[in-house]
C-alpha cells in the first residue's frame, strides 16, 4: 500500500470560531479533497472501443450475414441516440454510449437531480423513435413489391420488421430492459423493497428467457442484476453508516467539505469497500497513488434527488402510450418473428 505523504494536518487560523475576548485557537485543518477527474474524453474513448469490440465480435458470429450485423447495429445506434439526446436536452453529464458485445448497448450519464418526468421521456426516446420510423418504413415498401428489386424490397421489409420488433421488446417490463426502468421509475422509485422484488422477478425472467431460446451469452444480465442487488444492499448500509456519523450526503461533490471527505473515506476504508481495500485510512492525512478511486466511490455515495413530479393523470398518459406501443405490429399484421415463435 503505497500513500504520497503530501498533506498533514496542521494549525491555520481558517474556520476557527472564536468567541469575543479570546484568543485564537488552533483548528484542524484538512488536506483539499482531490479534483474531479475530468471524464468527458474518457467516456468517448470507452464507447469508441466498445463499439469496435461489439462490431469484432458481432462480425465473427455474423459473418455469414454481416448485412444484418450493420442493420442490428445500425438500429442499436439509433435507439440508444435517442436516449443519448433526450439526456443531453435535460443537461445530463458526462454523456456516452457503450456497446455490450452479442447483448445491445446503453446511454449513460449522469445528474443531481433527477426528475420523474424527464427519466421518463429519457426512457420513452430510446424505444418510440425506432418503433415510429419502422411503422412509416412498413407502410411505405406495403405496396412497392412490384417497383423495386426483391432484395431492396427485403432488405427493408426486414428492417422496419427488426427496428419494430427489437423496440417493442425493450418495452417489456422486465429490469433492465427500458420497459422496466419506466415501470420503476413511475410507480417503485419510493419503495426500495418492492424495487428489490421486482429486480429478482425481472432477472429470473430473464435466465428463463436465455435458457428456452437457448442464447446463453443473454444470461449475464441476470447474473449481473442479481450481483449489483448484493452490491446496492452493502451500498445501502454503508450510506447509513455514513449518515449516522452527522454527515449530509445530499451534495454534489464539489459541495461537501474537506473534512468530510477524509471522514468518509476514513468509513469506506473501514468498512472494506470493494475499490479501496488497499488505501490506508487517516490519519496521517495522504494522498494514496489510487485516490482517484476513493473520489470516485465517494462520488457513487453522493444520493440523487428524485422529483416526483409526475401527477396521476401523467402516468396514465405514459402508461397508454406504452401499452399503445406493443399493439403496433398487431395492428399493422406485421409477419414478426416472436409471432412465429409462439405458434410452434
Amino acid at each position: 500500500m503505497e500513500n504520497d505523504p503530501l498533506f498533514s494536518p496542521r494549525a491555520s487560523s481558517e474556520n476557527i470560531e472564536n468567541n469575543p475576548g479570546e484568543p485564537p485557537q488552533n483548528s484542524l485543518v484538512y488536506p483539499p479533497k482531490p479534483e474531479q477527474e475530468n471524464k468527458k474524453g474518457n467516456v468517448w474513448i470507452r464507447s469508441f472501443i466498445s463499439l469496435a469490440l461489439y462490431l469484432l465480435i458481432g462480425y465473427y458470429f455474423f459473418s455469414a450475414n454481416w448485412i444484418l450485423l450493420l442493420i442490428l447495429t445500425a438500429i442499436v445506434i439509433f435507439h440508444e441516440f435517442g436516449h443519448f439526446l433526450a439526456m443531453k436536452v435535460y443537461h445530463y453529464k458526462e454523456l456516452g454510449i457503450f456497446f455490450i458485445p452479442l447483448l445491445g448497448a446503453y446511454a449513460s450519464g449522469t445528474k443531481r437531480e433527477v426528475s420523474q418526468k424527464q427519466s421518463t421521456i429519457i426512457l420513452l426516446a430510446g424505444p418510440l423513435p425506432g418503433i415510429i420510423v419502422g411503422i412509416v418504413l412498413f407502410l411505405v415498401t406495403k405496396d412497392q413489391f412490384t417497383e423495386i428489386s426483391y432484395q431492396t424490397f427485403s432488405l427493408l421489409r426486414n428492417t422496419a420488421a427488426l427496428l419494430i420488433f427489437l423496440n417493442v421488446l425493450n418495452l417489456l417490463p422486465i429490469y433492465p430492459l427500458d420497459g422496466g426502468q419506466l415501470l420503476n421509475r413511475l410507480f417503485l422509485d419510493e419503495s426500495k423493497i418492492i424495487g428489490k422484488i421486482f429486480v429478482i422477478l425481472s432477472a429470473l425472467a430473464l435466465g428463463y428467457f436465455a435458457i428456452t431460446i437457448q442464447f446463453y451469452p443473454l444470461l449475464v444480465f441476470p447474473a449481473m442484476m442479481l450481483f449489483r442487488l448484493r452490491t446496492d444492499t452493502k451500498f445501502d448500509e454503508l450510506t447509513r453508516k455514513v449518515e449516522e456519523s452527522g454527515i449530509n450526503l445530499e451534495k454534489t461533490y464539489e459541495e461537501i467539505s474537506d473534512g468530510d471527505y477524509w471522514k468518509i473515506r476514513n468509513i469506506l476504508i473501514e468498512n472494506n469497500y470493494a475499490t479501496v481495500r488497499n488505501i490506508n485510512p487517516a490519519p496521517p492525512y495522504e494522498y494514496s497513488v489510487n485516490e482517484d478511486k476513493v473520489v470516485s466511490a465517494i462520488e457513487n455515495l453522493l444520493q440523487r434527488t428524485i422529483v416526483q413530479d409526475l401527477s396521476w393523470a401523467g402516468k396514465l398518459l405514459i402508461i397508454l402510450i406504452w401499452t399503445g406501443s406493443f399493439a403496433a405490429p398487431f395492428l399493422l399484421n406485421m409477419d414478426l418473428p416472436f409471432l412465429h415463435y409462439q405458434a410452434r
